[in-house]
């Protein structure tokens, strides 16, 4: 949603536009996503950080969503004996400070998610530079401050656990809720597919390499839908050109398309 746009709080909960259809994928993340933007939207104590504030969140073999270039980046791994958890990566940016996300734990188990975002972002609200718009992002206090930032943010990770009560802690049921708002749409049968290869045209095998991706259901595939036009800016659409994707969408799609971090639509569902 576009609630918190522009504002220095807690942005945006992004992730792949292939989750949940991805051949790669290790954990679907968007129950994970959306019990994050639940908790993170209107939070009253993160309302006026130092600076704005994203999070990524990754349940692939590739980091399509680009964790690395965030605030706060989360990558869906599975330990040695299969348990679901978090690599938890702090202080990527991009503009003119261009800094890549440092590691602060390698595996935090998936239901403390929340209670240890609420520790970084706390931690960066208490210390994160106000003097300076161009040094208020957290990757400037990470890169400062270091081991530091990170011993801080186990100890307030460590009092909201032992003193609070770990209060955000999730519950099985609550992501068991969640989840089940992500499910595959109901489509008729179908076998597997092998992309068609008869037609030589050089700007359909370029559409073909370009624009569909492998499906995790073999019968299906994800397509692109490029919003990239000489003279129009790169995610740019008419009202009418809406409305065609949306028939699309429903034509071919079972009604959904995701927009793409390339300012793209993406087809899901397409057999």
């Amino acid at each position: 949603h576009g609630i918190q746009t522009s504002g220095n709080c807690i942005r945006n909960i992004t992730t792949d536009e292939l989750a949940g259809i991805a051949p790669d994928e290790i954990v679907d993340p968007r129950p994970y996503c959306e019990v994050l933007r639940q908790w993170s939207t209107l939070h009253p104590e993160f309302a006026f950080l130092p600076r704005k504030f994203k999070i990524a969140v990754s349940g692939s073999a590739e980091d399509r969503a680009a964790t690395y270039w965030h605030d706060v980046g989360l990558h869906l791994v599975k330990n040695e004996a299969g348990e679901v958890g978090f690599r938890v990566l702090v202080g990527g940016g991009m503009g003119r400070t261009p800094i890549t996300a440092t590691v602060i734990r390698e595996f935090l188990p998936w239901n403390q998610v929340m209670n240890y975002i609420e520790a970084i972002v706390r931690v960066y609200n208490r210390w994160g530079r106000r003097d300076n718009a161009y040094k208020a992002r957290i990757k400037i206090l990470v890169k400062a401050e270091g081991q530091r930032y990170i011993d801080e943010v186990e100890a307030e990770y460590k009092a909201i656990v032992e003193v609070d009560g770990a209060p955000h802690t999730i519950p099985q049921a609550e992501l068991d809720r969640v989840a089940a708002c992500f499910v595959a749409p109901q489509l008729p049968p179908a076998t597997a597919t092998e992309l068609p290869v008869t037609d030589t045209a050089p700007a359909y095998q370029r559409w073909l390499q370009q624009n569909v991706a492998a499906h995790k259901n073999p019968a299906l595939r994800a397509v692109t839908l490029s919003f990239k036009r000489v003279g129009q800016a790169p995610g740019d659409a008419t009202g009418e050109q809406l409305d065609i994707a949306a028939e699309l969408a429903e034509r071919f799609s079972a009604g959904e398309a995701r927009v793409t971090h390339d300012q793209n639509l993406l087809l899901p569902w397409v057999r």
